[in-house]
């Protein structure tokens, strides 16, 4: 049983103790006692009815204490219930103190005057008053059951006849016990209503209905034939009221209908009537217990003060918990939504509007729980594709560039910001030409836009595409970039650009074989020509010339011949570079191709310059030796050129093998390291271009033709500064080239199984 069950039995137990105390209180000295008894048992009817009076107070003080424990706590809902326990306890107490005053000043004082010569007058008030009231009622009933059948005829007039819904509805507005339709023999033609314990109402008297037919209504009082009983409640005490309907037919074999009103009269007033009935003959064996009468009244006043102070307590309190048990539900439920949590929350079984508040809000509670989840799930949803989208961007070579509609940036990939060299995320929230690299950029970009909105070229539908060139740093290369720009909803734009450059290099790289290709053909065939001429001049007339003239005919002739065999070495490396043959793949071994081509450099190796630092048991690769042989021989002279004015300048041939994380061999690689002053910026940008070279006497195709020969053979090769401490700002310490080769002679083992490969 839980503490509010306990609780209700308790306070119940003590209401029946005290209503049973008040009835024997009451019945003590009620008409069926015998003379003195009262006298007789006085003594312990107070003390047991002191005795309720003192529970009584002890309950009301343990509520109030519990009461105000709650609303110093500050429980919610405390503050209303004392509220309620206040107007209650005031509705009930203070009408009971004046009551209590005025009655015991009347007792005191007036009881005397009770027994005197005027009590037969008042006796007989009291029973005119009784009457008066009762034929009240009675003449009210008939008042409003004539009433109700001259509506009903009327309504009958109107084509709505007589049925059981009406007499309900109308039976309910009279507050009537039972409603009929009465023939004109006294018949029972139709009714609603009535008592559980007969199936169709009594008839009413032929003299009420003849009463009734000749006045047009009539009422009687019934029930009250035997006092004891409507006393007792036995036999309850009702009013007949009997009118006819007024009918509009007027022809011979119409019957005339009664409306008949049934209603009981309540039992307080037929008690009151009774009881005044009865005191006068009660008068004479009360007049000989005045004393006992006074402090009875005196004892019962007190009594009922209580109860009714603990009745308004009682009611304060059952009505406050039922007001607040809502409010507290409600109030908890708003704290867990506040907090988060959005479960089903407890509703009220209730129908009043406090129970659907509770309802109203459980619903609102599950609509905001299947709202959240489905936010939830469209947050996930959009985090997954704005991932992915994130994802894509990162992973984009291109650059991808977002501006709002006041032309600032809202988004930026890394490809975007690796192109261009700047942080360009760093400027999210502004405009592209607060960068001054890239204000004229902008001021192109944002020009486009403008056509595109005002006079597209043809063949642009809400996009366009155009080249530009930039340089953000001035160290660095002109970077070629291929820009396409479109609109976004609603008026969001989009960049996207890609580095051409190299593209632009590919492009360039081809015109210039065409170019060598086409030099080549049309220089060489005078050269021979030429040195044969002037060869032939100087045979002939050196011997016919002297002194001065032929010094000065020896040293053109010598100019002559040297600048043709330049020319001739210059259109032999264009012809090389144009009309490389196709590699023939075979098996060789990298290593002993290496060692090979170093033996032409013993000097070198010897002054301590040039070293190798080959690997053990390579694996053999497919290559073609004659063209990689020129490969290690340029790449080597290179380096050598590169360090020949340093007096520590040193240069390293290296192969190593690189495995993956399996440890399976996966390529050799090739490398040339030296310690001269490295690449220049701008070289390594275009470094594999035709005629890119820092030398004095370099024609810039050395390394445009390793880079074909590592196309060649599916090689990769890539150009390095190296830099102390791997530290990019400081200045380089020397430089080094790689060719990783992937193609095997035969399937790859395991790196570690010092297998060896070697051309046969």
């Amino acid at each position: 049983m839980t503490r509010a069950a306990r609780w209700a039995w308790l306070l119940s137990l003590v209401v029946v103790t005290g209503a049973c105390g008040v009835l024997a209180f009451l019945l003590s000295i009620g008409a069926t006692t015998p003379r003195g008894f009262f006298e007789r048992h006085y003594v312990w009817l107070f003390w047991l009815n002191a005795l309720v009076a003192g529970v009584l107070i002890l309950v009301i003080g343990t509520a109030s204490v519990r009461l105000l424990l709650r609303v110093r706590r500050a429980q919610f809902g405390s503050r209303l219930l004392l509220k309620l326990a206040g107007i209650f306890a005031l509705v009930g107490l203070v009408p009971g103190l004046l009551i209590y005053t005025v009655s015991y000043q009347f007792v005191n004082r007036s009881i005397e005057s009770w027994f005197d010569v005027r009590l037969a007058g008042a006796l007989e008030a009291g029973l005119n008053l009784g009457r008066s009231t009762l034929d009240g009622l009675v003449n009210d009933t008939a008042g409003k059951t004539l009433d109700a059948a001259e509506r009903l005829a009327e309504a009958a007039a109107n084509g709505q006849p007589v049925q059981l819904l009406g007499l309900e509805r109308l039976r309910e507005q009279l507050g009537a016990r039972t409603v009929a339709l009465v023939g004109g023999n006294g018949q029972i033609l139709m009714a609603v209503g009535g008592d559980a314990s007969t199936l169709t109402p009594d008839r009413p008297a032929p003299a009420l209905l003849r009463q009734a037919r000749s006045a047009g209504s009539a009422s009687q009082l019934e029930g009250l034939e035997d006092e004891v009983q409507a006393l007792a409640s036995q036999s309850p005490v009702r009013i007949r009221a009997l009118a006819r309907l007024p009918s509009s037919e007027f022809s011979l074999g119409s019957s005339d209908r009664y409306l008949m009103v049934v209603q009981r009269v309540p039992s307080q007033v037929v008690g009151n009537a009774l009881a005044v009935q009865t005191a006068s003959s009660e008068y004479q064996q009360r007049a000989l217990e005045r004393d006992g009468l006074r402090r009875m009244y005196l004892g019962t006043l007190t009594l009922v003060l209580i109860l009714a102070v603990f009745a308004a307590m009682l009611l304060a309190i059952t009505l406050g918990n039922q007001l607040a048990r809502p409010l507290l539900l409600l109030a908890d439920g708003m704290r867990q939504v506040a907090t988060g949590d959005l479960s089903a929350k407890p509703v009220l079984t209730s129908r009043d509007e406090l129970g659907g508040l509770t309802r109203s809000f459980a619903d609102m509670t599950d609509q905001l729980a299947e709202a959240r989840a489905q936010v939830e799930r469209s947050v996930l949803q959009l985090e997954a594709a704005r991932s992915n989208l994130q994802t894509i961007l990162d992973n984009l070579t291109a650059g991808v560039i977002v501006f709002d509609a006041q032309g600032q940036i809202e988004t930026v990939n890394p490809g975007a910001t690796r192109i261009l060299r700047l942080p360009l995320s760093a400027y999210q929230g502004r405009r592209l030409e607060e960068l001054a690299p890239l204000q004229g950029f902008a001021q192109s970009v944002w020009h486009r836009f403008e056509q595109l909105g005002d006079s597209p070229e043809a063949g642009e539908r809400g996009t366009w595409q155009d080249a530009f060139e930039l340089q953000p740093d001035p160290n660095q290369d002109t970077l070629t970039l291929l820009v396409r720009g479109a609109q976004l909803p609603p008026h969001g734009r989009l960049l996207v650009f890609d580095d051409i450059s190299e593209v632009v290099s590919a492009q360039r790289s081809a015109a210039w074989s065409e170019v060598a290709r086409r030099l080549a053909h049309e220089i060489k065939n005078p050269l021979t020509p030429i040195q044969l001429s002037a060869e032939r001049l100087q045979h002939k007339l050196e011997a016919k010339l002297e002194g001065n003239d032929q010094a000065m005919l020896v040293r053109s002739v010598a100019t002559i011949v040297n600048q043709v065999q330049a020319m001739k070495q210059l259109v032999n490396e264009f012809r090389d570079y144009a009309r490389l043959p196709s590699a023939q793949l075979k098996p060789l071994d990298l290593n002993a191709l290496a060692s090979e081509v170093l033996m032409l450099y013993a000097e070198a190796q010897e002054s301590g310059r040039l070293q190798a630092d080959l690997c053990s048991e390579p694996p053999a690769i497919l290559g073609d030796a004659t063209q990689l042989r020129q490969v290690i021989h340029n790449l080597v002279q290179n380096a050598l050129d590169a360090v020949a004015d340093r007096g520590d300048g040193h240069v390293t041939l290296r192969t190593q093998k690189t495995s993956n994380e399996a440890g399976e061999l996966r390529s050799l690689r090739l490398q040339v390291l030296d310690n001269g002053p490295g690449f220049a910026d701008k070289v390594l940008k275009r470094a594999f271009e035709p005629y890119v070279t820092t030398k004095s006497k370099g024609t810039g195709l050395g390394l445009a033709v390793v880079k074909k020969i590592a196309d060649e053979h599916g090689a990769r090769v890539r150009l390095a500064n190296t830099y102390p401490q791997a530290d990019e700002t400081l200045p380089p310490v020397g430089a080094q080239v790689s060719l990783s080769f992937s193609k095997f002679a035969t399937a790859p083992g395991p790196a570690d199984a010092g297998i060896a490969h070697r051309a046969a």
